[in-house]
Protein backbone atom coordinates (compact mmCIF):
# COMPACT_ATOMS: atom_id res chain seq x y z
CA UNK A 1 0.00 0.00 0.00
CA UNK A 2 1.37 3.44 -1.04
CA UNK A 3 1.54 6.56 0.55
CA UNK A 4 -0.97 8.37 -1.77
CA UNK A 5 -3.72 5.57 -1.48
CA UNK A 6 -2.98 6.25 2.72
CA UNK A 7 -3.18 9.46 2.33
CA UNK A 8 -6.68 9.31 0.21
CA UNK A 9 -7.73 6.83 3.16
CA UNK A 10 -7.00 9.39 5.58
CA UNK A 11 -8.48 11.85 4.18
CA UNK A 12 -11.64 9.93 3.88
CA UNK A 13 -11.79 8.85 7.28
CA UNK A 14 -11.42 12.17 8.49
CA UNK A 15 -14.41 13.43 6.67
CA UNK A 16 -16.46 10.65 6.77
CA UNK A 17 -15.94 10.52 10.68
CA UNK A 18 -17.28 14.19 10.84
CA UNK A 19 -19.73 13.71 8.48
CA UNK A 20 -21.58 10.67 9.53
CA UNK A 21 -21.41 12.57 13.47
CA UNK A 22 -23.24 15.53 12.27
CA UNK A 23 -26.16 13.83 9.95
CA UNK A 24 -27.08 11.49 12.76
CA UNK A 25 -28.51 13.47 15.58
CA UNK A 26 -28.45 10.34 17.71
CA UNK A 27 -24.74 11.38 17.78
CA UNK A 28 -25.15 14.35 20.06
CA UNK A 29 -29.56 14.88 21.00
CA UNK A 30 -29.42 12.14 23.63
CA UNK A 31 -26.71 14.54 25.73
CA UNK A 32 -27.82 17.63 25.18
CA UNK A 33 -31.35 16.26 25.97
CA UNK A 34 -30.28 14.93 29.00
CA UNK A 35 -27.95 17.35 30.02
CA UNK A 36 -30.86 20.03 30.55
CA UNK A 37 -33.27 17.81 31.81
CA UNK A 38 -30.57 16.36 34.29
CA UNK A 39 -29.14 19.79 35.13
CA UNK A 40 -25.63 18.09 34.06
CA UNK A 41 -22.52 20.58 34.32
CA UNK A 42 -20.98 21.10 31.08
CA UNK A 43 -17.80 19.38 32.19
CA UNK A 44 -19.44 16.14 32.93
CA UNK A 45 -21.67 16.20 30.05
CA UNK A 46 -18.74 16.23 27.89
CA UNK A 47 -17.05 13.46 29.95
CA UNK A 48 -19.95 11.51 29.50
CA UNK A 49 -20.03 12.04 25.52
CA UNK A 50 -16.62 11.02 25.30
CA UNK A 51 -17.00 7.52 26.97
CA UNK A 52 -20.30 6.74 24.79
CA UNK A 53 -18.11 7.95 21.51
CA UNK A 54 -15.02 5.82 22.78
CA UNK A 55 -17.93 3.11 23.05
CA UNK A 56 -19.41 3.64 20.05
CA UNK A 57 -16.32 3.69 18.05
CA UNK A 58 -14.28 1.34 20.02
CA UNK A 59 -17.00 -1.76 19.30
CA UNK A 60 -17.01 -0.95 15.45
CA UNK A 61 -12.71 -1.14 15.32
CA UNK A 62 -12.93 -4.21 17.59
CA UNK A 63 -15.47 -6.03 14.68
CA UNK A 64 -13.84 -5.18 12.45
CA UNK A 65 -10.77 -6.45 13.20
CA UNK A 66 -11.73 -9.54 14.32
CA UNK A 67 -13.68 -10.11 10.89
CA UNK A 68 -10.50 -8.81 9.21
CA UNK A 69 -8.20 -11.88 11.29
CA UNK A 70 -10.87 -14.67 10.91
CA UNK A 71 -11.35 -13.14 7.07
CA UNK A 72 -15.14 -12.36 7.14
CA UNK A 73 -16.18 -11.03 3.86
CA UNK A 74 -17.48 -7.71 4.30
CA UNK A 75 -20.79 -8.37 3.44
CA UNK A 76 -20.72 -10.29 6.70
CA UNK A 77 -19.55 -7.83 8.74
CA UNK A 78 -21.84 -5.13 7.71
CA UNK A 79 -24.90 -7.64 7.90
CA UNK A 80 -23.67 -7.77 11.36
CA UNK A 81 -22.97 -4.19 12.00
CA UNK A 82 -27.11 -3.70 10.52
CA UNK A 83 -28.21 -5.64 13.45
CA UNK A 84 -26.40 -4.67 16.24
CA UNK A 85 -27.91 -0.69 14.34
CA UNK A 86 -31.47 -2.28 14.94
CA UNK A 87 -30.50 -3.12 18.56
CA UNK A 88 -29.07 0.36 18.98
CA UNK A 89 -32.66 1.53 17.64
CA UNK A 90 -34.69 -0.59 19.66
CA UNK A 91 -32.80 0.20 23.27
CA UNK A 92 -33.03 3.85 22.08
CA UNK A 93 -36.83 3.66 21.93
CA UNK A 94 -37.13 1.79 25.26
CA UNK A 95 -35.04 4.07 27.52
CA UNK A 96 -36.29 7.16 25.73
CA UNK A 97 -40.44 6.15 26.10
CA UNK A 98 -40.09 4.51 29.82
CA UNK A 99 -37.64 8.05 30.98
CA UNK A 100 -40.21 10.05 29.15
CA UNK A 101 -42.68 8.27 31.35
CA UNK A 102 -41.46 8.47 34.45
CA UNK A 103 -40.23 11.72 33.77
CA UNK A 104 -44.29 12.52 33.03
CA UNK A 105 -44.91 11.02 36.87
CA UNK A 106 -42.50 12.97 38.09
CA UNK A 107 -44.29 16.16 36.65
CA UNK A 108 -47.40 15.00 38.26
CA UNK A 109 -46.46 13.71 41.54
CA UNK A 110 -46.14 17.46 42.75
CA UNK A 111 -45.76 21.06 41.88
CA UNK A 112 -42.25 21.86 41.14
CA UNK A 113 -40.42 25.12 41.14
CA UNK A 114 -36.29 25.95 40.02
CA UNK A 115 -33.60 27.93 41.05
CA UNK A 116 -30.14 28.20 40.20
CA UNK A 117 -27.03 28.99 41.79
CA UNK A 118 -23.17 28.34 40.45
CA UNK A 119 -21.14 25.43 41.08
CA UNK A 120 -17.41 26.09 42.30
CA UNK A 121 -16.10 25.70 38.83
CA UNK A 122 -18.43 28.56 37.73
CA UNK A 123 -20.96 26.32 36.18
CA UNK A 124 -24.39 27.54 36.40
CA UNK A 125 -26.84 25.30 37.56
CA UNK A 126 -30.58 24.91 38.37
CA UNK A 127 -31.94 22.71 40.52
CA UNK A 128 -36.02 21.94 40.90
CA UNK A 129 -37.88 21.07 43.96
CA UNK A 130 -41.56 20.58 45.53
CA UNK A 131 -42.54 21.91 49.20
CA UNK A 132 -43.83 18.30 49.75
CA UNK A 133 -41.21 17.27 51.32
CA UNK A 134 -37.96 18.56 52.67
CA UNK A 135 -35.66 21.06 50.42
CA UNK A 136 -32.72 18.95 49.95
CA UNK A 137 -30.45 19.27 47.28
CA UNK A 138 -27.42 16.95 47.11
CA UNK A 139 -24.69 17.22 44.89
CA UNK A 140 -22.48 14.50 46.11
CA UNK A 141 -22.62 11.76 43.33
CA UNK A 142 -22.27 9.36 45.99
CA UNK A 143 -25.71 9.98 47.11
CA UNK A 144 -26.87 10.59 43.64
CA UNK A 145 -26.10 7.91 41.53
CA UNK A 146 -27.74 7.37 38.11
CA UNK A 147 -27.81 5.03 36.11
CA UNK A 148 -28.77 7.04 32.82
CA UNK A 149 -24.90 7.87 31.81
CA UNK A 150 -24.48 3.36 31.91
CA UNK A 151 -27.47 3.22 30.00
CA UNK A 152 -26.42 5.54 26.70
CA UNK A 153 -23.05 3.88 26.96
CA UNK A 154 -25.14 0.01 26.33
CA UNK A 155 -27.09 1.68 23.66
CA UNK A 156 -23.99 3.14 21.74
CA UNK A 157 -21.98 0.08 22.43
CA UNK A 158 -24.53 -1.15 20.03
CA UNK A 159 -24.53 1.42 18.06
CA UNK A 160 -22.51 0.89 14.58
CA UNK A 161 -20.09 3.04 12.57
CA UNK A 162 -21.05 1.48 9.56
CA UNK A 163 -18.87 3.49 7.58
CA UNK A 164 -15.47 2.46 8.90
CA UNK A 165 -15.79 -0.91 8.40
CA UNK A 166 -14.87 -0.79 4.03
CA UNK A 167 -12.17 1.97 5.36
CA UNK A 168 -10.02 -0.35 7.23
CA UNK A 169 -10.92 -3.13 5.10
CA UNK A 170 -9.06 -1.95 2.19
CA UNK A 171 -5.49 -1.21 3.73
CA UNK A 172 -6.05 -4.79 5.23
CA UNK A 173 -6.30 -6.15 2.34
CA UNK A 174 -3.09 -4.07 1.25
CA UNK A 175 -1.59 -6.26 4.53
CA UNK A 176 -0.94 -2.75 5.84
CA UNK A 177 -1.71 -2.86 9.71
CA UNK A 178 -0.43 0.47 9.78
CA UNK A 179 -2.75 1.26 7.62
CA UNK A 180 -5.75 -0.05 9.21
CA UNK A 181 -4.40 1.24 12.67
CA UNK A 182 -4.19 4.94 11.32
CA UNK A 183 -7.47 4.81 9.55
CA UNK A 184 -9.33 3.84 12.23
CA UNK A 185 -7.69 6.25 14.86
CA UNK A 186 -8.31 9.18 12.82
CA UNK A 187 -12.04 8.16 12.13
CA UNK A 188 -12.30 7.19 16.04
CA UNK A 189 -10.73 10.87 16.17
CA UNK A 190 -12.91 12.99 14.13
CA UNK A 191 -16.34 10.96 15.25
CA UNK A 192 -15.45 11.44 18.96
CA UNK A 193 -14.28 15.29 18.45
CA UNK A 194 -17.35 16.16 16.34
CA UNK A 195 -19.37 14.38 19.03
CA UNK A 196 -18.22 16.89 22.02
CA UNK A 197 -17.81 19.88 19.75
CA UNK A 198 -21.56 19.46 19.12
CA UNK A 199 -22.74 18.57 21.85
CA UNK A 200 -21.09 20.97 23.98
CA UNK A 201 -22.62 23.86 21.64
CA UNK A 202 -26.08 22.32 21.94
CA UNK A 203 -26.06 22.02 25.70
CA UNK A 204 -24.58 25.24 26.58
CA UNK A 205 -26.67 27.24 24.64
CA UNK A 206 -29.80 25.34 25.90
CA UNK A 207 -28.48 26.34 29.35
CA UNK A 208 -29.23 29.77 28.29
CA UNK A 209 -32.89 28.91 27.57
CA UNK A 210 -35.11 29.30 30.33
CA UNK A 211 -38.94 27.77 29.89
CA UNK A 212 -40.42 28.84 33.19
CA UNK A 213 -43.48 26.65 34.33
CA UNK A 214 -42.06 23.75 31.24
CA UNK A 215 -39.30 22.95 32.88
CA UNK A 216 -41.02 20.46 35.16
CA UNK A 217 -41.47 18.89 31.78
CA UNK A 218 -37.90 18.44 30.95
CA UNK A 219 -37.50 14.60 31.68
CA UNK A 220 -40.59 14.29 29.26
CA UNK A 221 -39.24 16.46 26.76
CA UNK A 222 -36.01 14.26 27.26
CA UNK A 223 -37.22 10.97 26.45
CA UNK A 224 -39.32 11.79 23.91
CA UNK A 225 -36.70 13.33 22.19
CA UNK A 226 -34.60 10.09 22.85
CA UNK A 227 -37.27 7.91 21.23
CA UNK A 228 -37.99 9.87 18.45
CA UNK A 229 -34.35 9.61 17.54
CA UNK A 230 -34.46 5.78 17.83
CA UNK A 231 -37.84 5.85 16.02
CA UNK A 232 -36.05 7.40 12.99
CA UNK A 233 -32.65 5.46 12.62
CA UNK A 234 -35.33 2.14 12.79
CA UNK A 235 -37.79 3.27 10.44
CA UNK A 236 -36.44 6.09 8.49
CA UNK A 237 -32.84 5.10 8.44
CA UNK A 238 -31.70 8.25 9.43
Amino acid sequence: MNSNELAVLCWLALSTGVVHTLIGADHYVPFIAMSKARHWSLTRTLAITALCGVGHVLSSIVLGVIGIAAGIAISKIDGIEGTRGAWAAWLMIAFGAVYALWGLKRAWSGKTHTHGHLHSDGDPHQHEHSHRGDHTHVHSEGARKSITPWVLFVIFIFGPCEVLIPEVMYPAAKGSAWGVALVAAIFGAATITTMLATVAIGAFGLKQVRFGFLERYAHVVAGTMIAIGGLAIQFLGL
